[in-house]
């Protein structure tokens, strides 16, 4: 039987964020940006017709584009009532859509495009989802609306009982359907509401709806739970107190609170105070750390019809409801993951009061495809324009961010302001992190021949523990997969992608216990290219068997059950990865087992390490904490740092669980950054890496962008990259640093080989600067061929 349908509040488009000014001269001009990659900063013009003479800046509209006039989607940026150039050879605009975006997201388009050096119709594309462009679920149907009369003396019972509740609604409920309303005064018919539709108290008027199809992912992330809120500590009470007092004006703020510390219920009370001055709030949360337990925290504080919560979960009619839901100011409170610092709140029905970026660090708010825009420095950017204060919170915060928060900017203050949680709620404590040695654990693995222990003794000691008292555990390994690669001892040959220059990675095949293939069963994939292969029976130039080495989840999994029989995949056992995680409700219900202990242990990739909050976990154990160290990336030591201090995190977060341990494995047991993390010492960790930084000139005391050419041909693409060089070279001022071409860490991903063109400069402004000039000349235009990437997170 198919899920029942729901239907969201009816809406109406047209008046959304002001009424028309008045038009003087005619209909005018409009300048427009394609929503495609066509690079014209200002826009083009067109003519706008007098049936559209109301038309508006942030309206969705389609215009001729080429010389074949075909229809393009467009948003409107700017109304002229005069234009220099000749009017007969200006098109006129064909049709209006019926959304727009508020003025403000035009603004911050515009500092988009030239910022991040992409054309400003991809990024006001980007603002407005797919399904809101198609209208999914789009219905169009009568809804009823008070009139404003006054009723006659005489009413019969059951209609006067209806009128003194409608009476007492407010106007944000209106218009809605006859059914819809019924229900929601409690009218077991809708006679009494034809009654006073008849009486010309109520009035029946068109509207759009969005009808959607109740889903488990969107009930599981809204049931409202309400708890009732905690008492606040000191250091809590001050960090609010601190943002309250800073509502109304622009001030960035930077919440260091160790995890478990009550960052969320800051980020509550502030809201709290941003709803009661009318205005509406902006909560970013990683999409891996979107949980149903995260989205509940807002909904059993505020209420659903408040909050509208969008993540990868959701169906695409769902996205529409939730979309124009926010558009209407029905709901106030947005949270989302990277796209929702689009929000479209109506700037005069609930203008944007607080924008709040939980676990600010985290690199998925960096977006990998045009625009290449980062969530934080975007949500930054939004909140000086609504003139309101920005939260940036994190156990652990980017160096950008903490830099920003304790280095004088020359004024005699900062650039952000600190505030800090340093003590956990509730009776928590930090857990004891023990580094373990893997050379030393694999000596003491005696008589076990060639066989490949992912568990060291220490973990393996812990976790049989920690089942045997009844606890939960969590193990972290941040590679998919079975293994990492196949290799022959004897010839040195390795499996590598066709496409790519990088190793195929092994999935779930049968093995032999000493890790050889049996039977050529099972495939390899690049992660790259996502080409895959059947996977080969033996050594193509010895002849010889095949050795599988390195792990991945699923190798773990595997382990796990020969050791642990008690432990069964499926029942009390999960793997949670992308290859099993497929939709938003498979991991949505996987936590929601594991909350109610139904499940003893999870195993998983980097989406275990954060936003998880389980009182009865007893043991976390980091499988290789080796996993980024050692990539060839100057932030590797910082991901390092961050992964294993979040994923200690989800212990000990109670008082029942104050004596969980962490085991962390590594080959690398002296290395600084996991020291740091063993210590839970963010401080020390951050003046060293700094300090490292400093003597690199790398960010974040420099600022950097990167330039990265593709081209199946190798030659063509080193060609292009030196000449990109060059006439960066020949624009940039002392203060920027332009480096050699060289090619790329993984140097060819899906046939086309890459060279990249690194700048360094003393600030965003002489390296934009660069970039223009480089646009300018035609070199940079964001296509097949070229990649910009301003201020990267990754450089592979």
């Amino acid at each position: 039987m198919p899920p029942p349908e729901r239907q969201s509040p009816p809406l109406v488009h047209d008046g959304l964020f002001g009424s028309p000014p008045p038009t003087e001269g005619g209909a005018g001009y409009a300048r427009v940006v394609p929503e495609r990659s066509v690079d014209h900063a200002r826009g083009l013009t067109y003519r706008v017709p007098t049936a559209l003479a109301e038309l508006l800046p942030g309206e969705r509209v389609r215009v001729p584009l080429g010389r074949g006039n075909h229809l393009a989607d467009a948003i409107v940026v700017e109304i002229n009532t005069t234009t220099d150039l000749d009017p007969a050879r200006i098109k006129p605009i064909a049709e209006r859509t019926g959304h727009r975006l508020p003025p403000t997201l035009i603004s911050l388009a515009r500092w988009m495009a030239a910022y991040d050096c992409c054309p400003i119709g991809m990024v006001v594309s980007t603002m407005l989802p797919a399904a809101v462009k198609k209208r999914t679920g789009r219905r169009i149907g009568k809804a009823l609306q008070r009139t404003g009369a006054a009723p006659p003396d005489k009413l019969p019972p059951a209609t006067r009982q209806a009128w003194e509740q409608i009476t007492q609604m407010g106007e944000e409920k209106f218009p809605i359907e006859i059914r819809e309303f019924a229900g929601l005064i409690g009218l077991k018919s809708v006679a009494p509401l034809r009654r006073l539709i008849a009486l010309g108290l109520l009035s029946e008027v068109v509207v759009e709806s969005v009808r959607t199809h109740g889903d488990a992912e969107m009930d599981l992330a809204t049931q409202v739970e309400s708890v009732e809120p905690p008492v606040l500590t000191g250091e809590q009470a001050h960090a609010v107190a601190s943002v309250v007092g800073a509502l109304g004006r622009f001030e960035p703020f930077l919440l260091y609170g160790v995890t478990g510390s009550g960052k969320t219920e800051v980020y509550l009370r502030v809201l709290e105070a941003v709803l009661a001055r009318g205005q509406s709030g902006i909560v970013l949360v990683p999409e891996i750390s979107l949980t149903p337990q995260t989205a509940r925290r807002f909904t059993g504080r505020f209420g659903r019809e408040q909050v509208a919560v969008l993540h990868s979960g959701l169906t695409a009619s769902q996205r529409h409801a939730e979309w124009e839901r926010v558009a209407s100011g029905r709901a106030r409170l947005v949270v989302g993951a990277r796209s929702a610092v689009f929000a479209p709140f109506d700037p005069e029905r609930a203008p944007l009061g607080i924008i709040v970026v939980d676990e600010e660090h985290d690199g998925s708010y960096k977006q990998d495809s045009l625009p290449r825009y980062h969530a934080r420095s975007v949500a930054l950017r939004r909140a000086q324009l609504e003139s309101c204060p920005v939260v940036l919170g994190s156990a652990t915060p980017s160096l950008e961010s903490w830099h920003n928060a304790t280095t004088p900017d020359g004024s005699g203050g900062t650039r952000f302001r600190l505030l800090e949680l340093s003590e956990r709620v509730g009776g928590g404590r930090l857990p004891r992190v023990e580094i373990v040695d893997m050379l030393e654990e694999r000596r003491d693995r005696k008589g076990d021949g060639h066989l490949q222990h992912a568990l060291g003794p220490r973990l393996e000691h812990g976790l049989r523990e920690t089942i045997a008292t009844g606890g939960q555990a969590i193990l972290l390994l941040n590679r998919r997969g079975f293994a990492n690669y196949l290799h022959c001892p004897a010839s040195g040959w390795t499996l590598k992608c066709d496409h790519c220059d990088a190793t195929m990675v092994v999935h779930r095949h049968q093995v032999h216990a000493a890790g050889r293939i049996g039977g050529g069963s099972g495939f390899v994939r690049c992660h790259h290219c996502l080409a895959e292969r059947v996977l080969p029976k033996a050594c193509p130039t010895s002849g010889e068997a095949l050795v599988l080495l390195g792990f991945g989840t699923q190798r773990l999994e595997e382990e796990l059950e020969a050791k642990f029989p008690e432990l069964v995949e499926g029942e009390t056992m999960l793997r949670l990865d992308a290859d099993t995680m497929r939709k938003g409700s498979d991991y949505f219900r996987a936590l929601d087992r594991f909350a109610r202990g139904e499940v003893r242990l999870l195993l998983g990739t980097q989406m275990i390490a954060k936003g998880l909050d389980f009182p009865n976990v007893q043991l976390i154990g980091v499988v290789n904490g080796d996993t980024a160290m050692h990539l060839p990336d100057f932030r590797a030591s910082e991901r390092t740092f961050q992964l294993v201090s979040q994923v200690a995190g989800r212990a000990g977060r109670s008082e029942a669980s104050s004596r969980a341990r962490v085991i962390v494995q590594t080959w690398n047991p002296q290395d600084p950054a996991l020291a740091c993390a063993a210590r839970h010492d963010y401080r020390a960790f951050a003046a060293q890496e700094l300090e490292s930084r400093r003597r690199s000139g790398l960010p974040p005391l420099k600022r950097m962008a990167r330039v990265v050419v593709r081209d199946r041909d190798p030659a063509k693409a080193e060609r292009f990259a030196r000449e990109i060089f060059h006439s960066a070279r020949a624009h940039a001022q002392p203060s920027v640093r332009v480096c050699p071409p060289s090619p790329c860490p993984i140097s060819r991903i899906g046939d086309h080989y890459r060279w990249s063109v690194d700048l360094i400069g003393d600030t965003p402004g002489a390296i934009q600067r660069v970039m223009t000039a480089l646009r300018n000349d035609g070199l940079v235009k964001s296509d097949a061929t070229t990649a910009v990437d301003v201020d990267p997170i990754s450089l592979l």
